[in-house]
C-alpha cells in the first residue's frame, strides 16, 4: 500500500538548501543512517499531508490556447498566502514578483538556495490531502 510521497529537489548547493528547508521553512528532519558524511546532513524533511494534481501540457483556458513542456513542480500550500509570505520573510525567505490569482489559489514563488524555486500557494480549489 502507497503511504506517502516522497519528493525530490536537486540542488547544485545541496547544504544551502537543507539549511532553508530546516532552518526557514523549519520543517523536522531524520538523518538517512547511511549518509557517509554526517556533517552535510542527508537529511529527509517531513513536508506534511500531501496530495498530486495532474495538469494538461496544452489545451485553451478562457479563450487562450497554452502549451507548456511536461514537467515536475514542487508546490507548498498554506491557509493565508500573504502572512506565510510575510513569515517566510521574516526568517530570510525570498520571493520573486507578487502573490496572484492563478485561478486555482494565490501563488507566488519561493526562491531556494541551490536549486529551483518552490511555489507556495493559498488553494482555491477544494482540498484532498486530509480525505
Amino acid at each position: 500500500m502507497i503511504t506517502s510521497i516522497h519528493a525530490l529537489i536537486y540542488s547544485d548547493n545541496p547544504e544551502a538548501t537543507r539549511a532553508f528547508l530546516r532552518d526557514v521553512l523549519q520543517w523536522p528532519s531524520v538523518r538517512d543512517p547511511r549518509d557517509s558524511s554526517p556533517e552535510l546532513g542527508w537529511l529527509i524533511f517531513r513536508s506534511g499531508p500531501s496530495e498530486v494534481g495532474v495538469h494538461p501540457t496544452s489545451g485553451t483556458y478562457e479563450g487562450e490556447s497554452y502549451s507548456h513542456p511536461r514537467h515536475h513542480l514542487v508546490a507548498v500550500m498554506c491557509d493565508d498566502v500573504e502572512a506565510t509570505v510575510s513569515e517566510l520573510s521574516g526568517r530570510g525567505a525570498e520571493f520573486t514578483g507578487e502573490v496572484s490569482d492563478y485561478g486555482y489559489g494565490l501563488a507566488i514563488m519561493m526562491q531556494v538556495p541551490g536549486a529551483d524555486d518552490i511555489q507556495l500557494y493559498q488553494p482555491t480549489h477544494p482540498v484532498a490531502y486530509d480525505l
